[in-house]
């Protein structure tokens, strides 16, 4: 982590961003380095709660009511505006991030002690985060201009008033500054030490997947909503005709990840048995290699593909206060949490939506019933809970902690002495603050690395880097795409069965012929994508994927605007616990598929157009 802040920072104390110093820069290799990580430097907050969108923007989690709303959470209750728009990166980080970068590219061939194959290195680097600005701008605003090479000085009002460009030509450039930089990508990183999360071949052709991914989703493929979407000269931003080949280029270029990730040894993530001490139950293991596909350290973790080792999460934001109860460190919150409504997307133990499971009572999931030996190493033995969380795969038991629920690790490591979630009023886990605890009485129990722990009135944490692609990210976009295109097929299948393997569960084709009301779902492409669709929302929650795909597919109008309730934190029996308790009422229009571009921007360029709504 600390090449790329210390580098940046020296940097920016040695040399101001100004064109004079443009000739010191590039005047040494190790000048030249320092701009370099600055072009590293604009990489988005991935693992920050508050600063990253997409952990609160939608519905992954939510603030306690005492400390009102972030900006996040204020874009999700409809606050969002015009004026100053919330996370505003047209103006901030996305094109002067990708400004540094052509600085960069234009002048690093004027470096005199540098051998040319590093310097090819660094151009390939720079160019795919060029590449992979554009992408997070388009994600966010729909077309977008294209800013090839910065405007000299010289240029003309005229020509400096850029104008969007249609997403097509947004994602053929993304692409064609990837495609130039693999050549002179390494396949891994060799010194883990100094340059772990530099750019890498696997990286570069995952950010192209996903580019050619969101661009054949229904927000950009054929999407009448944006009809009037136009340059003023006329020029349309984003297809009206469905194109099933955009699908098509979308899985040959997950194709093309894949192998790069399959001959640079990225695996899916497996916990191993210590190799000392007590020996774990599959159980625990399997719920430890879900948990750890996330949080581990990325030295230890096989099944990254980018982490982004200047981004963590900030882990006692989301940590329960109290798992040991004579141990409660004040600097524990857990003040955003996921709502109910999020418990219902995990699979039962069968491996199938609880509501299409004809062994699961659905209609009855939150009658209270104390957990009993089938519940071993996931609920504390007879304690009362509802049936909600019971009979549930071990993802749910993975990611999410829970009223009666075990936690492994945070000292102690066995499976048959675990902390357990006490969440009602009056025991451990329960609200005892105004402000630091969990509104909804669950927590985001998957990004918590198992080593940290509580040691008296201190909490140590293991940090790890933000996991921006992890490889089964990218087998769920596989198997969309080539769902797209054929329907269901081996393949297709395959790669969905992979993951769900890891997580313990039957196949895709077993699960559902077996114990499913609609036991052909899976045959068709519209039940196969709902299935896909479901998996990535199982396999990536609180990731901060679910808030993208949600607007790609078009379902964010449905999702967004569904209330937000938590249990009755109050209260002290079973019965008057699970209650659930109205917290937000969030509001999505039409609009907020696309950021709103702000009002300076317009007034300074007459040549840009307004996103529809705002």
């Amino acid at each position: 982590m600390s090449f790329v802040i210390s580098s940046c920072n020296d940097y920016l104390e040695l040399i101001p961003d100004n064109v004079a110093t443009v000739d010191t820069a590039f005047s040494l290799r190790n000048t030249a380095e320092r701009y370099l990580f600055t072009c590293y430097s604009w990489l988005p907050d991935h693992g920050s709660i508050t600063g990253n969108p997409a952990f609160m923007a939608g519905d992954e989690f939510w603030p306690t009511l005492n400390n009102g709303l972030t900006s996040g959470s204020s874009i999700a209750m409809g606050l969002q505006n015009v004026q100053s728009p919330l996370f505003n990166h047209w103006d901030g980080f996305g094109f002067k991030g990708i400004r540094d970068c052509n600085i960069f590219l234009d002048n690093i061939h004027r470096v005199p002690d540098i051998e040319e194959q590093e310097r090819e290195r660094w151009i390939a680097e720079v160019k795919v985060l060029k590449a992979y600005y554009h992408f997070w701008l388009m994600r966010m605003y729909g077309p977008i201009p294209i800013l090839q090479e910065n405007l000299p000085i010289s240029v003309s009002t005229e020509d400096a008033l850029v104008s969007r460009r249609p997403i097509n030509e947004v994602v053929a450039y993304i692409e064609q500054l990837v495609d130039e930089a693999l050549e002179n990508l390494p396949l891994t990183i060799l010194d883990p030490i100094d340059e772990t999360g530099r750019l890498t071949k696997p990286i570069a052709l995952t950010i192209k997947a996903n580019a050619l991914t969101y661009a054949a989703s229904p927000l950009f493929n054929g999407n009448t909503d944006y009809a009037n979407l136009k340059n003023k000269d006329g020029t349309q931003l984003i297809d009206q005709t469905y194109s099933v080949d955009k699908w098509r280029q979308a899985a040959d270029a997950c194709y093309e990840a894949i192998e790069a990730c399959n001959e640079a040894g990225i695996i899916l993530y497996n916990f191993e048995q210590p190799s000392a001490g007590t020996v774990l139950s599959d159980i625990t293991l399997t719920k430890m290699s879900i948990r750890n596909s996330v949080a581990e350290r990325t030295d230890l973790n096989t099944e990254i593909i980018w982490g982004n080792t200047n981004s963590s999460m900030s882990q006692v934001l989301i940590t329960p206060r109290g798992w040991d109860p004579d141990n409660i460190p004040a600097v524990l919150s857990g003040r955003y949490a996921p709502p109910i409504e999020l418990m219902d997307i995990f699979y039962s133990k069968n491996g199938i939506p609880i509501n299409e499971d004809t062994t699961y009572a659905f209609s009855d999931r939150y009658e209270i019933e104390n957990a009993n030996e089938d519940q071993e190493y996931n609920i504390e033995i007879n304690y009362p809970t509802i049936k909600l969380h019971q009979d549930r795969e071990l993802r749910f038991y993975a990611s999410v902690g829970f009223d009666g629920g075990y936690w492994y690790g945070q000292g102690k490591y066995t499976d048959t002495n675990n902390w357990v979630i006490k969440a009602k009023s009056g025991q451990h886990t329960a609200i005892n603050n105004a402000n630091n605890h969990s509104e909804t009485s669950y927590f985001a129990k998957k990004l918590i690395n198992y080593r940290n722990v509580v040691n008296g009135s201190s909490y140590s944490q293991e940090r790890y880097a933000w996991p921006i692609y992890r490889l089964s990210d990218l087998y769920l976009m596989y198997a969309e795409a080539l769902n797209e295109v054929d329907g269901p097929t081996a393949e297709a299948y395959d790669y969905v069965n992979r993951i769900r393997e890891r997580a313990g569960l039957q196949s895709v084709q077993d699960s559902w012929s077996t114990y499913s009301n609609t036991p052909n779902k899976y045959t068709s492409q519209e039940g196969f994508r709902s299935i896909i669709q479901q998996e990535r929302m199982i396999e990536l929650i609180f990731e901060g994927k679910r808030y993208w795909d949600l607007k790609r597919w078009k379902r964010a109008s449905t999702e967004f605007n569904k209330i937000i309730t938590g249990w009755s934190l109050y209260e002290k029996t079973p019965e008057e616990f699970y209650q659930a308790q109205l917290l937000y009422q969030p509001e999505f229009r039409l609009r907020d598929y696309l950021w709103p571009i702000s009002e300076g921007s317009l007034l300074r360029n007459s040549n840009l157009v307004q996103n529809p709504g705002w």
